[in-house]
């Protein structure tokens, strides 16, 4: 089900005949910019400032994060748009066979899924940690506040787009889009609710959890546990869903984004649960060891000039003794001593 997107959008339940008609398009130039890419751009560069200001409280430097971003972004969009093109292939296979390309890399004309930007992110943060000597654990602890904001800033887009919004229903926040100039339907605006799941995870994390980390990737357990488990359900309402193939369970078609939800749910309880159970040492966090490394450093430095300082040569030390002595009183005394008394000037001498 798709809505015409020069059409009003309306909350008839909440504002009755109050409506909005936004164009998705900000400026028509080329392809055209879309409102859908600056609620993604924001999003990034909202998540960027939030991310490096965090960072430090996870022994990772500032200058880490941006030098991430500058390779996870690429190559998240291409995860993306090969995730979407695996999943819609029909759409992309060429008459004679195979791919067409042309159509497969044209992503401006829509077709992205967000469960492939983050596989690919989660690889090159394991890749980027590695090369950096960072742990993995920690910067995908800071990793995922920043997903949260991004997801929750970026969905404004299929806003604009009059996109992801649910099955009809009639609760009092429905949504109403137009398809066809005379049929309108009232639906679950399913891209709201994943905007204020991802919001209200990102301050289950900053205000709680990061002051509660027991061991390093503890945030980004919560984070894959909560998002698919709020996916799960989200998706069950969305009427736009990827399938997987051709496959069936119970007649069924199985959505990919349910399907993988599911298992991503599973493995972070275990993850998380199998962690806690071995009672881990806050001490062990990687911040905790930089910071103690670093001191270790700050000592070693210290005792180093020290020692350095004690090995000087005695004779230097006199040396520097005597030039720091004042020269005009020694010269003076010595003056005294050897002038001779009055009484042993000639008489001639005496006036």
């Amino acid at each position: 089900m798709h809505a015409l997107q020069d059409m009003p959008i309306s909350f008839p339940g909440l504002f009755g005949e109050w409506s909005i008609n936004p164009d998705p398009k900000l400026l028509d130039i080329g392809n055209g910019i879309y409102w859908y890419g600056i609620m993604i751009c924001l999003g990034v560069i909202l998540a960027l400032l939030f991310c490096a200001k965090q960072a430090p409280k996870y022994g990772i430097k500032e200058d880490d994060i941006y030098e991430f971003v500058i390779w996870v972004l690429p190559f998240s969009l291409i995860g993306a748009r090969l995730y979407y093109v695996i999943f819609y292939f029909d759409l992309y296979r060429a008459p004679e066979g195979g791919v067409d390309w042309g159509r497969a890399i044209a992503i401006w004309d829509g077709g992205a899924a967000i469960y492939g930007a983050i596989i690919a992110a989660v690889i090159v943060l394991i890749v980027f940690a590695k090369l950096k000597k960072l742990s993995v654990g920690a910067l995908m602890d800071v990793g995922v506040m920043g997903l949260f904001i991004g997801q929750a800033v970026g969905r404004w887009g299929n806003f604009f787009n009059r996109e992801a919004f649910g099955t009809a229903t009639d609760l009092p926040w429905r949504m109403q889009v137009w398809l066809t100039p005379t049929t309108s339907v009232e639906v679950h605006p399913t891209f709201l609710y994943e905007s204020l799941w991802n919001l209200a995870g990102l301050l289950i994390v900053w205000l709680i959890l990061s002051k509660l980390r027991s061991f390093d990737g503890e945030n980004a357990c919560f984070y894959f546990g909560w998002y698919a488990f709020g996916r799960f359900w989200i998706e069950g309402l969305r009427t736009d869903s990827l399938y997987l193939f051709d496959w069936t369970i119970g007649g069924e078609p199985i959505r990919v984004s349910q399907a993988l939800s599911l298992v991503i749910f599973v493995i972070a309880v275990a993850v998380l649960v199998i962690r806690r159970s071995r009672h881990p040492d806050p001490e062990d966090l990687f911040v905790t060891r930089r910071l103690k490394a670093e001191a270790v450093a700050q000592s070693e430095a210290f005792l180093a000039a020290e020692a350095k300082a004690a090995e000087l040569p005695e004779v230097d030390a006199a040396i520097l003794e005597t030039a720091q002595r004042p020269e005009s009183t020694e010269t003076g005394e010595n003056d005294i001593k050897d002038a001779p008394a009055d009484d042993d000037l000639p008489d001639s001498d005496m006036k």
